[in-house]
């Protein structure tokens, strides 16, 4: 059995499915807290399906049958009403407003680590390893995660920049080749002018890889994407464990791509750190 969350598991897996089935995943989207309680015969009449497409449904999201699909699905439902315990009300007080924001971003952290496919991000650190030239895109919070990928990228000898604007991101894009890859960044994996520059980008060969949730227009677009599902209240405060995710990603992709440099590339790093303590107070 995955240890990928199983909302997260059916939306990657929409594109594979037979129609009937997307059918069942949809309505499993829609109303998972209903689901979880639901007979067989009772999925089947609300998808509109039958009761054996509701058993290869299963199947094909990694369940052995209907059982062990709502086990995961109620499990999935504990950890969210979890998380939702520590929604910030008008009369907290600081010490609240502290624990809550910090054991909701660990929680967090620790769903997206369960969910994250290992292979995904091998491949998009093999692709920034070889390329050119790399740049990040992204917009809002996103962007702040991109001009942090750029500085991380640039330590590690790759030609780099990061840019926050459509009309900058569109000049970049037109000027890349096949020997190079962009790495889009979003919350929502649906912001326009975003999904326009990665188009722009593959137009002249460019691969792209993507940091955004599964079965959005930017995952689907990208040739390697990464799949980051993760809800936020974005009406009580700023999206915040969503940019703290995508940080954590590009540092493994960082980790990667330095691991692929070799030992003899530690020197570089070394000397990287001796030219900028002159810049320090002694301690």
């Amino acid at each position: 059995m995955s240890n990928r969350p199983i909302l997260s598991e059916i939306a990657a897996a929409i594109p594979e499915l037979r129609k009937s089935e997307v059918k069942v995943a949809e309505f499993v989207l829609k109303a998972p807290q209903q689901v979880m309680h639901m007979r067989i015969v009772d999925l089947a009449q609300e998808a509109q399906v039958s009761e054996p497409t509701i058993v290869r449904f299963c199947r094909a999201i990694g369940c052995n049958g209907f059982q062990e699909f709502k086990v995961r699905i109620a499990q999935e439902m504990a950890i969210a009403n979890n998380i939702g315990q520590f929604a910030i009300a008008e009369d907290d007080g600081i010490d609240d407003i502290v624990e809550k924001i910090a054991d909701t971003t660990i929680q967090r952290l620790h769903q997206v680590k369960s969910q994250l496919q290992a292979e995904q991000v091998g491949e998009a650190a093999r692709a920034i390893s070889a390329a050119q030239r790399v740049e990040f895109y992204g917009f809002g919070a996103s962007g702040a995660v991109a001009i942090d990928a750029q500085h991380k990228f640039f330590r590690l000898q790759v030609a780099t920049a990061a840019y926050s604007d459509p009309h900058m991101q569109a000049m970049s894009a037109v000027t890349l080749s096949n020997r190079d890859v962009v790495v889009a960044i979003s919350q929502s994996g649906r912001t326009k002018d975003l999904l326009h520059s990665v188009q722009l980008a593959q137009q002249h060969g460019a691969r792209v890889v993507s940091l955004a949730p599964a079965n959005t227009a930017l995952s689907q677009l990208a040739e390697l994407p990464i799949y980051i599902d993760i809800e936020e209240d974005t009406e009580q405060y700023t999206p915040m464990t969503s940019r703290i995710a995508h940080l954590m990603v590009i540092d493994m992709l960082a980790v990667a791509v330095t691991q692929r440099r070799g030992p003899e590339f530690a020197e570089h790093l070394n000397a990287i750190k001796r030219s900028i303590r002159s810049l320090r107070i002694e301690s």
